[in-house]
Parts: C-alpha cells; sequence; structure tokens
C-alpha cells in the first residue's frame, strides 16, 4: 500500500466565517451514531445550514456558486473543543480537501492531517483577503503548493494573488512525501514489521 503524494491541492474556495469554530458545530453530536464514517458528510455544518424542519438556510457551503469548492478557509482556532474525529471526517466526505485558517486546535489539526487534509495558517489579514475573493468570484482556482509554501490564486488564467502560508514543518513533509497516515504505513510494511516483532523476546512468549 502507497499512500498518495499530497504535494498541492488545487480547487475552488469558500469562506466560512468566524472564530472558534468547535467540532460540535462541524458535525454535531447526535448524527456521530454511525459504524462507519460513509455518509458523514451531509450532516456538515448541519445546524448552521438547516432549520429545525430540514429547510436549508442558505448556508455559503449551500450556495450553488459554490458547490464543489474543496477549500475551506475560515478563523482562528479552527476546529476547538471535543476531539471528536468526525469532524474532519465530516469535512472530507463534503469533499473538503484543505483549509486556510488562521489557526487550528491541535488535535482537529493532526486528524486532518492522517486523512491528508492539509490545514495552513496564514494572518487575519490574508485568511479575509482569500475569503473575500472566493466570494467575488467564487470560480476564482486556488493551488495550495506545499513544497513552496505557497497559496496561488488565478482567474481565467490571470493570477489575482499569492500569499505565503504556514504549516508545521514535520506535517508538511509527511503530506509530501506520502507519509500523512501511520495506520497505511504499517500496512504498507507488515513484513518489516513482522521482522521486528519476530525479534521481540516478549512478543513470542506467550505463544
Amino acid at each position: 500500500m502507497s499512500l498518495k503524494q499530497i504535494k498541492s491541492v488545487f480547487g475552488n474556495g469558500v469562506f466560512v466565517t468566524g472564530n472558534d469554530i468547535d467540532t460540535d458545530r462541524i458535525i454535531p453530536a447526535r448524527f456521530m451514531k454511525c459504524v462507519t464514517f460513509e455518509g458523514l458528510g451531509k450532516y456538515t455544518f448541519y445546524d448552521v445550514r438547516f432549520d429545525e424542519l430540514g429547510n436549508s438556510k442558505n448556508h455559503q457551503l449551500d450556495k450553488l456558486e459554490h458547490q464543489g469548492a474543496s477549500i475551506l478557509i475560515s478563523g482562528s482556532n479552527f476546529g476547538c473543543g471535543s476531539s471528536r474525529e468526525h469532524a474532519p471526517q465530516a469535512l472530507f466526505h463534503f469533499a473538503i480537501r484543505a483549509i486556510i485558517a488562521e489557526s487550528f486546535a491541535e488535535i482537529f489539526f493532526g486528524n486532518c492531517t492522517t486523512l491528508g487534509i492539509p490545514c495552513v495558517t496564514v494572518t487575519h489579514e490574508i485568511a479575509r483577503q482569500i475569503g473575500e475573493i472566493t466570494e467575488q468570484n467564487p470560480k476564482a482556482a486556488i493551488e495550495i503548493d506545499l513544497e513552496k509554501k505557497l497559496i496561488k490564486i488565478k482567474s481565467d488564467s490571470s493570477s489575482i494573488g499569492t500569499y505565503s502560508f504556514e504549516i508545521p514543518e514535520n506535517a508538511r513533509i509527511s503530506l509530501v512525501n506520502g507519509e500523512w497516515d501511520s495506520l497505511g504505513e504499517l500496512l504498507s510494511n507488515q513484513d518489516t514489521v513482522k521482522e521486528l516483532v519476530g525479534k521481540l523476546p516478549y512478543a513470542n512468549n506467550w505463544k
């Protein structure tokens, strides 16, 4: 098993404004009664997207011009609150493939990385600028270049802006090298794991 090297992420953006957007807002707890994570995408931001009768509130994520957007832009401390893995899983199954924000909650950041979702940080001013660009031009093409640590935005092949971002180096390297999923790494190196286990006396004494 070989993991995908994530050197760049391409897509359109959607601006979800606000700071301290917690995991219960991303995926309300009542939707976490699932055996697998499949199907969680439809419940992403459910309580701010729909009313009590299930009618759309015309949230940014549901506007026609943002359909298919795969890069989410937001404020500071994104993904705070409960450490539930369901939050990044819901975003992944909603087809979000990268997040640009001012800062991230640490556990949420780690859970996203192990799904191959880069979480990159920018200043408040840059987040606002990118968000405004996506609102004014929803089809603007965004590239998050993890090798050069740059966000490049184009419209009709013309450059709109280029911005630098930050990401912990260990996370960046793991994404670029295709080493972002520890379980995937174990499965792809089963012979090495078995060889190591065979050398551990305490792992063989019970046989």
